[in-house]
């Protein structure tokens, strides 16, 4: 009889938190990124992932990834064939997370990776869904701050979501509520809308919120503004439009 081939079955770490950061030529910022997540998770004792979604960058960004890699087996490197836009970069890093909770940063290194332990916290401690952080003090040129302003006014007055600050990127939530979501091109901006939408429970913070040291900001108030207008008028439409029906059984009489 030929020999019998045993193979042993390793079970996957467990992982607390991934976090996944959408980056689109952000060369520069990968290796201060990752430095800041290790820092600041290792000193919470949590068990991590950073997923980083580079989305068809055409400077060093894929080099950077690589590079950081080698470093840090924590990092999962992901990068999509041509760009498909920062919905599309969450959903991949979504799909391929393992941790229990997912946490979102940006790329530009403006949130702050040290806010993260202290929102997972609040999650697992207040029986929270989500932990949205809100930029109590923002960091941005005047034009930032002021499609942020508009977009953010539009949107509560259209939606009532409660939500303060539907830009900010530092947030925390349950993997297994993402499950729930169905993600369409732009829908990255409304993520905590879309919780509320569902029936969850989002909790808000303040974080802290840095200026941007490099790469180019890809948003300014003509891009930003219409497609976030754009973007909450098919919002509205599903929120309009989600079956909300009540039901019960019928018994032998």
């Amino acid at each position: 009889m030929p020999p019998r081939l045993i193979l042993a079955c390793r079970e996957r770490p467990r992982v607390d938190l991934s976090v996944i950061v959408p980056m689109h030529n952000e060369a520069d910022n990968v290796a201060p990124l990752v430095s800041e997540v290790r820092a600041a998770l290792d000193g919470a004792g949590l068990a991590w992932e950073l997923l980083c979604v580079d989305d068809g960058s055409d400077d060093g960004t894929r080099a950077a990834l690589a590079a950081a890699r080698a470093a840090e087996p924590r990092l999962r490197a992901v990068r999509h064939a041509r760009r498909a836009g920062q919905t599309a970069a969450l959903a991949s890093g979504l799909a391929l997370a393992r941790g229990e909770a997912i946490g979102t940063l940006d790329g530009d290194l403006q949130n702050d990776p040290a806010d993260l332990p202290r929102l997972l916290a609040v999650l697992r401690e207040g029986g929270w869904d989500m932990v949205a952080g809100y930029r109590a003090a923002r960091r941005d040129g005047w034009a930032k701050r002021l499609s942020s302003r508009l977009a953010n006014g539009f949107r509560r007055a259209w939606l009532h979501d409660g939500i303060l600050d539907i830009g900010c990127s530092t947030r925390v939530f349950w993997r297994v509520h993402a499950t729930r979501l169905k993600l369409y091109d732009g829908l990255h901006r409304f993520l905590p809308a879309l919780f509320v939408m569902e029936g969850l429970r989002v909790h808000q913070m303040p974080v802290n919120h840095r200026p941007r040291t490099a790469g180019r900001s890809k948003y300014g108030v003509g891009n930003r503004l219409a497609r976030t207008l754009r973007d909450l008028g098919a919002v509205r439409w599903m929120r309009d439009r989600a079956l909300r029906v009540e039901h019960e059984e019928i018994e032998p009489s």
